[in-house]
């Protein structure tokens, strides 16, 4: 399926989900990629993959925590292609809860998604047209309650689950798209550090043609597998001290 989305931006796309959503993008008819890492080797790996698409792709050392670098980058990159989808996919696992790790955690994974998907609001909110104007950011099966095995990285989680979804609608009268992405256990760096088990594992080019088919019909929810979806929304509505006392019976990451 050709993609309505010509000119991408990816964050974290040096491995894991936003390595196979650079390929799916490429393989998909993108023009102009954007992407950005914190590993020159694997980054350029992925660049000559997605070259052979014939997709001009533009690859960038980028920390996401570094606000005014990630601002000056996204205005390039909307300078030489007018962007029309932000990803912000990058992120890490908290592992052990030590002070270093989690603020990390939230530094990347809170506002690492906010360097990055406002800037591009500020460009979309100013642009006319119709042409599209897509915000997709990265959350994760366990936004949907917090998990004691991993209280820094839930919690983060569950923060960019809930802005993404009041952007929606806060957006949805300037006809930008703003999607939010919760998958289970892909594969990806991430998950290789898993000592838990994990249930209904995925391979991350699969998860990536399910993320690609939602944010190709603007699905505001892109949560998967379903059984997980469903255990975790469970979860989520049932009482407090049965959800608490199911938590604690949950194997912790590490």
């Amino acid at each position: 399926m050709e993609t309505k989305f010509k000119n991408v931006l990816i964050t974290g796309a040096s491995s894991g989900i936003g390595e196979a959503m650079a390929q799916y993008y490429a393989a998909s008819g993108t023009e102009n990629l954007f992407i950005c890492g914190r590993n020159k080797e694997r980054l350029e790996t992925v660049k000559q993959k997605c070259e052979k698409f014939g997709t001009k792709v533009y690859a960038s050392l980028i920390d996401v925590t570094d606000k005014e670098k990630m601002r000056a980058w996204i205005i390039q990159s909307n300078k030489k292609a007018p962007l029309n989808l932000v990803l912000a996919n990058a992120g890490v696992a908290s592992l052990k809860e030590e002070d270093e790790n989690i603020y990390n955690t939230f530094n990347t994974n809170v506002f690492g998604v906010l360097n990055t998907i406002q800037p591009a609001i500020n460009l979309f909110a100013k642009r006319r047209g119709k042409s599209v104007k897509a915000i997709a950011m990265l959350s994760s099966i366990a936004g949907y309650h917090g998990l004691a095995g991993c209280p820094s990285y839930s919690a983060s989680k569950a923060c960019v689950k809930t802005y993404g979804e009041a952007l929606r609608v806060y957006w949805a009268p300037k006809n930008i798209q703003v999607s939010v992405i919760c998958p289970g256990f892909i594969r990806s760096r991430i998950t290789e550090k898993n000592t838990c088990p994990m249930p209904f594992f995925m391979e991350a080019d699969k998860a990536a043609h399910i993320i690609g088919r939602g944010l190709e019909n603007n699905v505001g929810l892109i949560a998967f597998p379903w059984p997980m979806r469903f255990a975790v929304w469970l979860l989520s509505v049932l009482p407090n001290p049965i959800s608490s006392y199911i938590c604690s019976k949950l194997p912790y990451k590490v």
